[in-house]
């Protein structure tokens, strides 16, 4: 392993980022100086920041560099697409303490590369600095659009459809499934310890929990993917949402700030709701509500949107979307209708990095 000492920042920022080659014409000048220069002629600019703190976003116990770098670019490029916009440039600040080597970084920048790579965006600058407290990461993601496309989440009117992409839950329960293996090897190792089995705990340096059957439930946890196709389709099939996120903190949270921001209500039909059948099973196995994890486990990255009711047949024919419900008069409130036709009042139950 090299320390990154040896290379130092500079060093560092030139050996991860020396074979990135520029994609786009509005990038005039990437890493190398003390601002990136960009170029947007008769387009408006869309801005994203995400920050991931380890052992609050992230735990490094399950994801791998690699995996870690292209899931921090890809939840900013989701960001992109949410506003109907393409992403373009991506901006890199890291924190990171003596634990890590620069094998551990080129790790990171693989990943990086790998989820810019497939959208054409390029890496363009950034900070590198040390830390005490854990691996931080601070990603930007710059975009375009034109004026008339962008997609706000103000826009929902009475009648509008509302719509996803994908299916949700699954990344919730990969986490879920992660998160009881890393308890259960734990558990392992503290009862090894206590009776000093060094053999079990040598053992257990090779521990490789049994996912077979659940390799979708992880990929949606650990490589999430930006639907930047269904913005294609939809272009391609003339659908210009009102209203449009992306979901990382639960259906319930998301519609609830299209609703809040539009002034309007809504209605969404539980059996319309999109859960993929591994989700399905690891919920009953969990003995978990299947549709409560839907509707708030987060770090789906699908898209949400809103469209003209005389849009029906247009989105009901495209694949990879779904009809969950419709947006209604702001006076009849936030609506989730069971199979039985019971009426209960959505909340935001979602991901809340500030709650204790």
């Amino acid at each position: 392993m090299t320390e990154i000492s040896k290379l130092g920042e500079f060093g560092l920022i030139d050996h991860l980022t020396k074979e990135i080659q520029i994609k786009n014409e509005s990038t005039k000048y990437g890493v190398g100086d003390d601002c990136a220069v960009l170029h947007y002629p008769n387009k408006e600019v869309l801005v994203t920041s995400d920050m991931l703190m380890e052992g609050i976003h992230f735990d490094l116990t399950y994801i791998d560099m690699q995996h870690l770098g292209y899931k921090s670019a890809m939840v900013n490029i989701s960001d992109i697409f949410a506003m109907n916009g393409t992403p373009r440039q991506l901006i890199v600040s890291i924190a990171l303490s003596k634990r890590f080597s620069v094998e551990d970084l080129e790790d990171f920048y693989q990943g990086l590369r790998l989820a810019c790579d497939k959208w054409g965006v390029d890496i363009v600058g950034g900070d590198t600095t040390s830390s005490y407290t854990g691996l931080a990461i601070s990603i930007t993601c710059i975009g375009e659009a034109d004026k008339d496309d962008i997609v706000y989440r103000k826009g929902a009117k009475d009648t509008d459809l509302i719509c996803v992409s994908g299916d949700l839950g699954a990344s919730y329960m990969g986490l879920q499934l992660l998160e009881r293996e890393k308890s259960v090897y734990y558990q392992q190792v503290d009862e090894a310890q206590k009776k000093n089995d060094k053999r079990a705990l040598e053992e257990l340096k090779h521990f490789q929990p049994d996912f077979a059957g659940k390799e979708y439930l992880l990929q949606r946890q650990l490589q999430p993917e930006a639907r930047g196709d269904i913005i294609q389709k939809l272009r391609d099939a003339h659908i210009h949402p009102t209203a449009m996120m992306d979901i990382s903190d639960g259906l319930s949270s998301e519609i609830l700030h299209i609703c809040k921001q539009s002034h309007v209500g809504c209605r969404i039909y539980e059996k319309n709701i999109p859960i993929d059948y591994q989700t399905a099973i690891m919920a009953e196995e969990f003995n978990m509500n299947v549709t409560t994890c839907a509707m708030n486990g987060g770090e789906d990255y699908e898209l949400l949107f809103t469209v003209p009711i005389g849009d029906y047949e247009k989105v009901e024919a495209l694949e990879g979307v779904k009809v969950i419900g419709h947006i209604t008069n702001e006076s009849l409130g936030t609506q989730l209708i069971t199979r039985d036709n019971q009426e209960f009042e959505i909340r935001a139950q979602g991901w809340n990095p500030l709650k204790k």
